[in-house]
């Protein structure tokens, strides 16, 4: 190429031409920018692969640090995940077991509900038991002071004394008459005991005049704090609330010795709580777990406090 072009051949084809030395030059020169320009034009090419190259590069360089970041994170996920699991199935665990603690628990109560229903029902048919043979004593005390009365009778006629009879209408019967059916009317057991059947048998109106006129008559009887408890509890069973909380007061304020003093609490405080009124059965439910804290109705009142919430 560079021959054919420096030695250019003649039109007729015998004889090339010869070159002078400056268009040799010319040649050279322009043999030499053609070499140059093609050399800029590869460095150009080579940069620009170099370029694309290292940002290949840089981006996979990215890529890997994104996919190490990546699989940290999974691993991290993974780890958090498997304590989760962990403290999942311990739970679980646990739950399970309490559960079947409470239904072993529900069945030992059951057991012994059952047992004491059944020593109740023997206890209620000995109680029946004994009340029939006590009646029946009675009658059989009735019918010998009859007896011994006509015999006494018959003796005082037979050494012509003055007869019972005849005394006693010569005295004002009637006051020896009323004066025993007055001591019985009077007696607090007697009063009481009915009281506490009509209150047994939902009379409670009947009950609570009973009661009351024990607390009037007998202000000192050994039941006048249980007389006072049980009228409380009528008002609370016929749902008049704010006298219950009353007659529950007079319970705690004039019997504090007496043994209605931590169920006074405990139904003031369920009383308290069917008014709406949270606050105060809070605070009277707390006082007697306080108070009383081994006793039964703290135990009662803990459960429902649990109920109430903050």
């Amino acid at each position: 190429m560079i021959d054919t072009a420096v030695i250019p051949i003649s039109p007729t084809g015998a004889e090339p031409f010869k070159c002078n030395p400056a268009m040799k030059k010319k040649v050279f020169i322009f043999l030499l920018c053609s070499i140059i320009l093609s050399g800029c034009a590869l460095q150009r090419d080579v940069m620009t692969l170099d370029d694309r190259l290292a940002q290949a590069e840089q981006r996979y360089t990215e890529a890997e640090q994104k996919n190490k970041k990546l699989e940290v994170k999974l691993e991290e996920y993974r780890n958090v995940r498997e304590q989760y699991d962990k403290e999942l199935r311990s739970k679980t665990a646990g739950q399970n077991a309490t559960i079947e603690e409470l239904q072993e628990e529900i069945r030992i109560l059951k057991g012994k509900l059952e047992e004491t229903d059944y020593l109740l029902k023997q206890k209620i048919n000995a109680f029946a038991e004994l009340s029939e043979k006590r009646e029946i004593k009675l009658e059989g005390i009735d019918k010998t002071t009859s007896l011994n009365k006509d015999r006494i009778e018959r003796l005082e006629q037979y050494l012509n004394f003055e007869s019972t009879a005849a005394i006693q209408k010569g005295k004002p019967a009637s006051n020896t008459t009323s004066g025993k059916q007055v001591k019985h009317k009077l007696s607090e057991n007697d009063v009481y005991r009915s009281a506490k059947e009509a209150y047994d048998k939902g009379d409670f109106n009947t009950a609570r005049e009973g009661f009351q006129k024990l607390l009037k008559e007998f202000p000192k009887s050994e039941n006048a704090d249980n007389a006072q408890f049980w009228i409380g509890e009528i008002y609370y069973r016929e749902k008049w609330y704010e006298k219950a909380i009353l007659e529950y007061q007079t319970v705690i304020e004039k019997y504090p010795k007496g043994n209605k003093v931590t169920a006074s609490l405990l139904k003031q405080g369920f009383a308290f709580f069917n008014l709406g009124d949270k606050s105060n059965a809070r605070l009277i439910l707390s006082e007697l777990i306080k108070k009383y804290p081994k006793s039964n109705e703290a135990k009662i009142a803990e459960r429902k406090l649990k109920g109430i919430g903050p």
